[in-house]
């Protein structure tokens, strides 16, 4: 089987493909763990420039779409490749980009699959769901990490009833757990529990419930210290103020900032628990790279996260904007010590490189058996 995954987002202008490959590891993780279960496996980018290479056994190409002036150019500079490579299932990244992928799909076989895959995509405004269920119509089947996610389109009627819906992790991690002690003298992180936030400062992230919720904590876990990195961060402001006017949070909050993510790995080897304030999230990545490392996650009850513990079989899950269930979490969860082993243990079960590779190989299997049974 050959797969072609497509992704509309125009790389940056001065990348090449390693430089792209680098700034955005989930494009090769998600390639390579399909190819790991046995795929065949294109990853067609768009691009200001046309190039092409292939590593660990991907064939990554560039679509030069430079000069298109509307998305009807930019799907046939897509379709004109893709009519010399002989694929059997295209797989479109983000639902948002559904115009793009229907003009390929225009310009190759009516059999070809196509399926989607969800990241974080937000459902589309009143008006414009009449063009996109008409964009949806020849879908072979759509990807979220959850099928919690799919309901706001589904009960929108965007998908035809023909549509599968697949639940698939958006990625995976290439992390692995690593001696805490050690890495507790490398990174300086401490703490009993010693806490780790990666993630931006905004109202979606909510960092300011979090931080009530160490807060009161605190009462219980007095040595308790939350140490945060983050990359964007327009509540910083908010943050540090909060920080600050609270004596239980003074001296024990350390705001680390941007770093490189072979530190977050290191840090997330010297944590005892991964905090997320998220209320939403397409999947999280950076609680897969935790659960990776074997970190107890302590993340709020949502579909995301949800999927990523097994309905909260292994870490801890807490009511979105609750301070309250967040400081009890982190007590129970400090308290129960879970090993890490158990931790990766899950990881490995659900989430790694070869479980994920296997859903999708799944997934593809199963688009392709329908459109043959429909050509019979």
């Amino acid at each position: 089987m050959h797969v072609a995954q497509l992704n509309f987002q125009p790389a940056p202008a001065d990348f090449g493909i390693q430089e792209l490959l680098e700034h955005w590891p989930s494009l090769a993780d998600i390639a390579e763990l399909v190819a790991g279960a046995g795929i065949r496996v294109s990853v067609l980018q768009a691009a200001s420039h046309a190039e092409h290479m292939t590593r660990n056994g991907v064939c990554y190409r560039f679509i030069n779409i430079d000069d298109t002036r509307s998305v009807e150019e930019r799907g046939r500079c897509f379709a004109k490749v893709l009519l010399e490579m002989d694929v059997d299932v295209l797989h479109a990244h983000g639902l948002r980009f559904v115009d793009e992928a229907s003009v390929v799909a225009r310009h190759l076989s009516p059999a070809l699959p196509v399926v989607f895959q969800d990241h974080a995509d937000r459902l589309p405004r009143w008006w414009r769901r009449p063009h996109h269920r008409r964009g949806f119509a020849g879908a072979s089947g759509v990807a979220f990490t959850s099928l919690d996610q799919a309901r706001p389109f589904v009960d929108a009627n965007l998908f035809p009833a023909s549509t599968r819906l697949f639940a698939i992790p958006e990625s995976s991690s290439r992390f692995t757990p690593g001696d805490r002690t050690i890495m507790r003298a490398e990174t300086g992180l401490h703490g009993n529990p010693g806490i780790l936030w990666v993630g931006r400062l905004n109202r979606v992230k909510d960092p300011l419930t979090v931080l009530e919720g160490v807060a009161l904590a605190t009462t219980r876990l007095p040595d308790l210290h939350l140490w945060c990195v983050f990359g964007a961060a327009p509540m910083l402001s908010d943050v540090r103020a909060r920080i600050e006017g609270d004596s239980r949070l003074a001296g024990r909050v350390h705001l680390l900032g941007r770093l490189p993510h072979a530190r977050i790995k290191a840090l997330l080897r010297a944590a005892d628990l991964f905090v997320s304030g998220s209320r939403v999230e397409g999947s999280g990545y950076a609680a897969i790279e935790a659960l990776a490392c074997g970190v107890t996650p302590v993340l709020t009850d949502i579909p995301a996260f949800r999927a990523l513990t097994g309905n909260g079989r292994v870490g801890h899950l807490w009511p979105c904007g609750d301070a309250t269930g967040l400081a009890g979490a982190l007590w129970v969860a400090a308290n129960e010590c879970t090993p890490r082993a158990r931790v990766r243990a899950h990881f490995e079960a659900a989430l790694s490189f070869e479980a994920v590779g296997r859903l999708w190989a799944a997934a593809y299997s199963r688009v392709c058996e329908d459109r043959r049974r429909r050509a019979a």
